[in-house]
């Protein structure tokens, strides 16, 4: 006699095929997103720097606008309008300073191209004279000069991302005294809109801050670094001190690189294994000084990132966008911390997020990232 099977797991079964096609959707989902990621990467890189420069100059403008001149208050369209002007005028100015010092890097390189495969295999000396002609002979077979073309075309395309940048930033001061009402009527709930407009300012305020750290520790050591390349008598001075400036805003490895840069340079014109260890060794005092001891003690509360979650948010982006993405992984991970902090789902991503386990409560929403580090130098 035949029977029917039995259906007791029937149910079971349907939880396993649920969760079974969530996760293939989510897989889509990711592949999907990171597809857009790479084919859009121009435009979406543009747009997130626009974003930033648009929330770092929006509190100002609520600023201007509540002045007086006499009985007159300074209309917000005039604020936005001269906002929108110092922006374009600084970033015509950084893209000129910044293709002139890769015109005179590019045009230096190619006057120590024959001296630069001799000097690097110098460095090699210890390792045996085999090993030291294999790297000679490896530096030689570089084609430096198609190397230097592909990095004189991806300079040039910064003109551009300039312009894309400056269009973005106008259209967002257009649409910034709507975004409340907007906001309200998307949620359609205004306490709830009040809250994520507060998760938002949360946010600003704390990709703000730590832009303002590290322009000013930035800032701090291309200066310094400036003043040993010229007392060291470095042709590419000034262009070594602004490179430092720019790689310091990549977390980590800029610093680095910056710092082994220098170093090269100093070997390949002097020449002197001396002075290119003193030259290399004043670089990493400087770079650790200002990286490790005074950057983390500005920063406080206010951004206690996990550093291996840095490490791969810097992989991450510079995989999927390249060097700006690198730029950009740190202010990309402030945004996933306080987002992951207040949704309930996501709290346990803001905990491995978070340098100490602890991220962003309900009330630190109210508090700007100096308040944080007033605490903690109170604490201390």
């Amino acid at each position: 006699m035949l029977h029917d099977p039995p259906k007791a797991n029937s149910p079971e079964r349907r939880s396993d095929v649920a969760r079974l096609q969530t996760g293939a959707l989510v897989i889509i989902a990711f592949a999907v997103v990171l597809f857009l990621l790479v084919q859009a990467r121009f435009i979406l890189i543009s747009l997130a720097t626009a974003i930033i420069l648009f929330s770092l100059t929006s509190d100002v403008i609520s600023f201007i606008a509540r002045q007086r001149i006499g009985p007159f208050r300074i209309p917000n369209t005039l604020a936005s309008i001269a906002a929108m002007v110092l922006i374009s005028a600084a970033l015509l100015t950084l893209t000129s300073i910044l293709l002139a010092q890769v015109n005179t890097v590019l045009v230096t390189t190619l006057s120590y191209t024959e001296q630069a495969p001799s000097a690097i295999a110098s460095l090699f000396t210890w390792l045996g004279p085999d090993s030291e002609q294999a790297i000679f002979n490896a530096m030689r077979s570089f084609d430096v000069s198609s190397y230097l073309r592909t990095a004189a075309g991806q300079a040039s395309g910064m003109t551009q991302a300039t312009v894309l940048i400056i269009l973005f930033v106008g259209f967002l001061f257009a649409e910034r005294i709507w975004f409340e009402t907007k906001l309200q009527n998307f949620v359609g709930d205004p306490e709830q809109a009040k809250r994520i407009g507060k998760i938002i300012q949360s946010i600003i305020h704390r990709v703000n801050y730590y832009l303002l750290v590290k322009t000013v520790i930035s800032l701090v050591t291309g200066a310094m670094i400036y003043v040993v390349a010229r007392f060291f008598e470095l042709e590419l001075a000034a262009a070594i001190g602004i490179i430092t400036f720019v790689l310091n805003f990549i977390p980590n490895i800029g610093s680095i690189v910056a710092t082994a840069l220098i170093a090269l340079i100093a070997h390949v014109q002097l020449g002197d294994p001396a002075t290119t260890a003193m030259i290399f060794t004043i670089a990493g005092i400087i770079q650790f000084v200002n990286g490790s001891v005074i950057d983390p003690m500005l920063m406080g509360r206010a951004l206690r990132l996990s550093s291996f979650g840095i490490i791969l948010s810097l992989a991450f982006w510079g995989a999927v966008w390249g060097i700006p993405g690198m730029f950009l992984s740190v202010p990309i991970m402030v945004m996933l911390l306080v987002v992951c902090s207040h949704v309930p789902g996501l709290r346990p991503f803001a905990i491995l997020l978070s340098r100490e386990g602890l991220p962003e409560s309900e009330r630190m929403l109210d508090q700007a990232p100096r308040d944080l580090l007033m605490q903690d130098q109170y604490k201390d």
